[in-house]
């Protein structure tokens, strides 16, 4: 029986430590609070979200040769994870730090990824073209943690072998730089931006203006997200498609954008529309949301779709399109 095509997942893996306070977060002294320290990294996040998910992932990324990196590939692996295109660097392994107030919600964060800096475009070159990873592949997934070059070069490969591209932008410290490799020649099926975000991407100062622009630079569908509030989805065709969120109260924030991503990307996988995706997607992020994990343990179709149905029993995603 032949295996399903995987889903290639390319950028950041590191360690995740998060602290939340207490009591009320206050700036400038010590607060008392608890630290979990777990396997992190928008992409390695994305990819075993994908795997509990039920679809079979293969992640392209760079840890140190240390401690560290050897304890996320042992936890990626045992979530399902092909993990064997992920290289060891002499750079330590990425840490992403995360201060939470008492409700959960994300007060800052620190992202040290030097690391993955050292995933340029000859490696990922390297490994989507001289062993034929693209040739498998049914979609690509790349978050705005890689070097803007090793973007470019990926989405390139994607074009000359007609893969799908998700691109989670990370971030609107580097969403300016990823706006300059997005272009017509190399289109990209789904981008996965925040208002901030957006308007860094692009340069523009207002929304619409900002989906105008990524539109004529290739990408077909912009998914304007907004955490709790939920979600838009702007395709090429000028349809606007608003995807509402259950209102819940979170556990913990973070990981709720990957579990976005991975959920969105099963869902394509699996065959259903961009709006039938997105809304299952939604559902995934709230579960993660409303648990103390980055990535559930106990993630799955099943449960992100018993989340849907409890949610709305009689409704079908596609009557909420409008066009603008």
């Amino acid at each position: 029986m032949n295996q399903p095509r995987p889903v290639v997942v390319i950028g950041g893996s590191n360690l995740d430590i998060r602290a939340r306070t207490a009591t009320g977060l206050n700036s400038a002294t010590s607060n008392p609070g608890r630290t979990v320290i777990t396997a992190g990294g928008v992409a390695r996040n994305i990819a075993e979200n994908l795997a509990r998910l039920g679809t079979r992932t293969v992640l392209v990324s760079r840890v140190g040769d240390d401690d560290f990196g050897h304890r996320l590939l042992r936890t990626t692996r045992d979530a399902g994870v092909d993990v064997r295109r992920v290289l060891a660097g002499p750079e330590p392994t990425g840490t992403y730090t995360a201060v939470l107030d008492a409700d959960g919600e994300l007060s800052v964060g620190v992202a040290d990824m030097a690391g993955i800096a050292g995933l340029d475009a000859t490696a990922v070159q390297f490994e989507l073209l001289d062993r034929g990873l693209i040739h498998q592949a049914s979609h690509l997934v790349l978050d705005g943690n890689l070097p803007v070059a090793t973007v470019a070069r990926a989405l390139g490969i994607a074009r000359d072998h007609d893969i799908p591209v998700v691109l989670d932008p990370v971030g609107q410290a580097k969403a300016a730089a990823l706006g300059t490799v997005l272009k017509p020649r190399q289109p990209v099926h789904t981008i996965t931006p925040d208002r901030a975000e957006l308007l860094g991407l692009t340069g523009e100062d207002n929304v619409d203006a900002a989906v105008a622009h990524l539109h004529a630079r290739g990408v077909g569908t912009v998914w304007l997200t907004d955490g709790g509030n939920g979600s838009t989805l702007y395709d090429a065709d000028e349809t606007r498609t608003p995807v509402p969120a259950r209102r819940v109260q979170p556990v913990d924030v973070t990981g709720a954008g990957d579990a976005l991503v991975a959920a969105y990307v099963h869902a394509l996988v699996g065959g259903r529309s961009r709006v039938e995706a997105a809304t299952f997607a939604t559902a995934a992020a709230r579960l993660t949301v409303a648990s103390p994990y980055t990535v559930r343990p106990d993630l799955s179709a099943e449960l992100v779709q018993k989340a849907l149905a409890d949610q709305h029993p009689d409704q079908h995603p596609e009557q909420h399109e409008e066009t603008r």
